[in-house]
Formats: C-alpha cells, sequence, structure tokens
C-alpha cells in the first residue's frame, strides 16, 4: 500500500476538502474524459447526492462543481478569476473550459440537489453529464468524493480500496504492525521508511521542494489567521476570533503570573487561524482534511515557537510521520466525515500530529505509533453536525481542541516505553466499525446534534 505524502497533503480551498475541492477535482476529470471523447458535447449536467446535497451550499459544493466545469482545480485555483467566471457563467450561461468548444450550462436548471436516498457507493455522490444539442445524455460518469480531496469513479470504488498500481515500494506497510515490524528489520525510523518509499516513486529532490511547499502553505495560513479579522461569510454571523486571542496573548507575554494553561490557548489560536481561513474559503492544506486542516500546522506551529531544541530541519521528518499514520487510517477506515463522521476528519488529523510530534521529539516508532493511538482513541464516536451546512461551529474550536490531544498524546507516549495495551490497528478498527454503526445524522448531514439544537438557524 502506497498513499503519498502529497495526497494526505494537497494544497487546495475551504471550506471543505470532500465537498469543494472533490466536486471541482471530479469535474476535472470529467472534462477530461470530454476533451479525448470521439463526440462532441453541446451542453453539461451535474447532480448532487447525500451529503453533497445535504450540506452542499453551506460547504460550497454548487459552486466549487461550476468552477470545475469551467476549468477551475484546487492547486492553482484564483479566486479572482474564479468570480470574474462565475458572473459569466450565470449571464452566457455556458462554461468554457479550456480545450473544449463552449458547453451549455446553466447553474439554476442544470445543477440539482438530490435529497433522496445516498448513492450506493458512498455518501459524497455526484453524477456529472454531457447532453447533445438536443438535451439528450451522452455521456455520463458518477464520481465519489470519498474524503480529504480524493475522488474515486464508481468502477474505481468497486474495485477496491488499493488501487494503487505504481511500482513496488521498498516498505509496503498496510498496518500499523506491519510498519513497526519493518522498523525494526531495517533500523529505520517510520520517517525514513515512508521517504524511501515516496523517492522510489520519484526524486529526492522532488520531495524535500514538495514537503517545503507544504510547509510554506501551512504557515502562510496560520499567520494570515494571525492577521484578518471580521465576520465569516454563510449566515451564521461567526466572528473570528484568532487574531484577537492571538493580539491578547502576545500582550502577556514575558508576564510572570501566566497561567501555565495558557499555552493551550497558543496551540488553539494557531489552528483556529487556520480554520477561520478556511471556513472564507481561502488556501489551506488538506491534513487530511480541510476541516481539520488546522491540527497538524497548529502542532508544528507550537513545536516550533514553544519547545526548546526545534528546528524547521525537522519539519520534513514531521511531515512524512504524520502521512505514514494517515495513510494507514484512510486505507483501513475513513477519513471522511460523512462516511464516518468527525472522527475520521479531526480524529485522524489528530493522530497525525501527535506521532509527528513524537517523532521530532525523539520517539522511538513504538512511541509514535502509541501516540497515534492516544490521540484517535479520544476522538472516537465523535459526530459531524455542522451547523448549518457550514464548516464554522463546531468546526473551528474543534481543531484547537485535536491540537491540544495531539500535544497531550505525543507527551504521554514519551513518558513510556512505547508498550501499551491497545495497538493502533485495534483503534483505527474501532473507528471504522463506529462510523459505519453512526446515525446517517452526525455524518456531514446537518440533520442532527449540534445543527439542529442551535435556534434561528
Amino acid at each position: 500500500m502506497f498513499l503519498s505524502v502529497f495526497d494526505m497533503f494537497k494544497v487546495g480551498i475551504g471550506p471543505s476538502s470532500s465537498h469543494t475541492m472533490g466536486p471541482m477535482v471530479a469535474a476535472a476529470r470529467f472534462l477530461d474524459r470530454l476533451r479525448a471523447a470521439p463526440f462532441a458535447a453541446h451542453g453539461l449536467r451535474a447532480s448532487l447526492h447525500g451529503s453533497l446535497a445535504f450540506t452542499g451550499v453551506g460547504h460550497a459544493t454548487d459552486r466549487a462543481t461550476v468552477l470545475g466545469l469551467a476549468g477551475f482545480v484546487p492547486d492553482t485555483y484564483d479566486a479572482e478569476k474564479a468570480e470574474a467566471a462565475l458572473i459569466a457563467i450565470r449571464d452566457d450561461k455556458q462554461v468554457c473550459p479550456e480545450g473544449l468548444p463552449p458547453l451549455a450550462f446553466d447553474p439554476k436548471t442544470d445543477l440539482t440537489f438530490d435529497f433522496g436516498p445516498n448513492l450506493p457507493g458512498h455518501a459524497n455522490g455526484m453524477i456529472l453529464m454531457a447532453t447533445d444539442a438536443q438535451g439528450d445524455v451522452i455521456a455520463q460518469e458518477t464520481y465519489y468524493s470519498i474524503g480529504g480531496g480524493f475522488v474515486m469513479t464508481e468502477a474505481e470504488l468497486e474495485a477496491g480500496k488499493d488501487t494503487d498500481e505504481g511500482a513496488p515500494v521498498p516498505f509496503p506497510f498496510k498496518t500499523a504492525a506491519e510498519m513497526l515490524e519493518m522498523a525494526k528489520t531495517s533500523g529505520k525510523s517510520i520517517a525514513e521508511m515512508k521517504r524511501a518509499n515516496e523517492v522510489s516513486r520519484g526524486c529526492a529532490d522532488s520531495l524535500e521542494n514538495g514537503v517545503a511547499r507544504i510547509w510554506q502553505v501551512m504557515n502562510d495560513c496560520i499567520e494570515r489567521g494571525l492577521t484578518n479579522n471580521g465576520i465569516l461569510p454563510g449566515g451564521l454571523k461567526v466572528r473570528r476570533r484568532a487574531k484577537d486571542i492571538h493580539d491578547q496573548l502576545m500582550a502577556e507575554r514575558g508576564m510572570n503570573l501566566t497561567a501555565p494553561h495558557t499555552i493551550n490557548d497558543w496551540m488553539s489560536v494557531y489552528a483556529m487561524a487556520v480554520n477561520e481561513e478556511n471556513a472564507a474559503g481561502g488556501q489551506v492544506v488538506t491534513a487530511p482534511t480541510n476541516g481539520a486542516a488546522g491540527v497538524v500546522p497548529a502542532t508544528i506551529r507550537y513545536w516550533l515557537d514553544h519547545v526548546p531544541g526545534a528546528t524547521p530541519r525537522q519539519i520534513p521528518d514531521f511531515l512524512l510521520t504524520a502521512a505514514a499514520i494517515g495513510g494507514l487510517v484512510k486505507f483501513n477506515a475513513s477519513i471522511s466525515g460523512a462516511e464516518a463522521g468527525c472522527q475520521a476528519e479531526v480524529g485522524s488529523a489528530s493522530a497525525m500530529a501527535a506521532a509527528g510530534l513524537c517523532a521530532v521529539m525523539g520517539g522511538s516508532a513504538e512511541q509514535i505509533e502509541n501516540a497515534a493511538e492516544i490521540a484517535l482513541e479520544h476522538h472516537l464516536g465523535m459526530t459531524c453536525d455542522p451547523v448549518k451546512g457550514l464548516v464554522q461551529v463546531p468546526c473551528i474550536e474543534r481543531n484547537g481542541l485535536g491540537a491540544i490531544k495531539a500535544v497531550s498524546a505525543a507527551s504521554l507516549a514519551l513518558r513510556g516505553d512505547g508498550q501499551h495495551l491497545v495497538p493502533l490497528d485495534a483503534c483505527i478498527e474501532t473507528m471504522r466499525q463506529t462510523g459505519a454503526d453512526m446515525s446517517e445524522k452526525y455524518k456531514e448531514t446537518s440533520l442532527g446534534g449540534l445543527a439542529v439544537n442551535i435556534p434561528n438557524c
């Protein structure tokens, strides 16, 4: 099994990797299919199903689908050009993707929200269609946005989770137990094994430059979030708080009477800065999703800014270790809130961050596995019930608490010798089973929990 660090950490846009980035990626794939087709399409249609329908407006799924069909993709997204394109599409009732003729598309009639039963493959389903001049469908594909910006066609999903068809990698671990055994046999750290796998599929320079960009985008997102204020879009009138909290913390620095627990506020404010930017539709890095994008960068910033001896030179080891853990969770369970609740998003992110922090603080492979297990275990059962379908309440604060749990989990693991009762594999399987048993009301549909108990929403 191989999932690249660049699969787990993707540069994209808010507010949701599964509901915003995924549909945009699916639309790009459908356009590629049309470019290679022997026929010429005249128009396009799209239908959104399951969670993409129920919380689609709050997650900007409709907007992302329209822009995707117009040729926009997450990693090169230009907000100014996107706004201009949306106005033109609304007025002209057509999209003009590169490499194809103008295609008829009226967002009011050609984009539908289907609130019926989910499509069979996943809670995040969408159908994209191409039509001829008479309006008859001449090409159609079903796509599933399975979390973290990953997109699969119906056929790909039916073929199984492990669709990796590349060359074998040196350390193809599919479970934490295999990972630990390979680390013991090889004498390598988890980061070293992950690095060897990455280099076997590419080159060392590309890996170094790519990881550096991931952290740069993460850190830039934190900085924007710490300086921006105002009201977040969407109608809940949620006020950005990261800047005010950060200003208070900076003013308190050096005061002898500062309470020790104030360090929790630093962890939280870094995470909240990221998720406020995400909620505003800014550029973020999926880690492993947009809804959980603040946990990993907040933990790294906490380590860099507050832990003696921390050095940016170790950031690649942090991210590679975190990606290894995230890959195990995705392969054996889920990172999708629509599939398994927020335990699959913030829980997975906290496990990844705990593992990364433990690694750069000198933890053994066994201690790293223990740190990931502690963090994930204490998110089990967490629901995904965003108020008004927006990635704001409870999502923004939840990332702060996820970072705090990650740091606590790493610290506890480092106090031990790596031996513990519950293996990470058992915890991941428990998360999968819990997600399968969880009511659909609590899996990113906004049909239960906080989403229905907050008045005037």
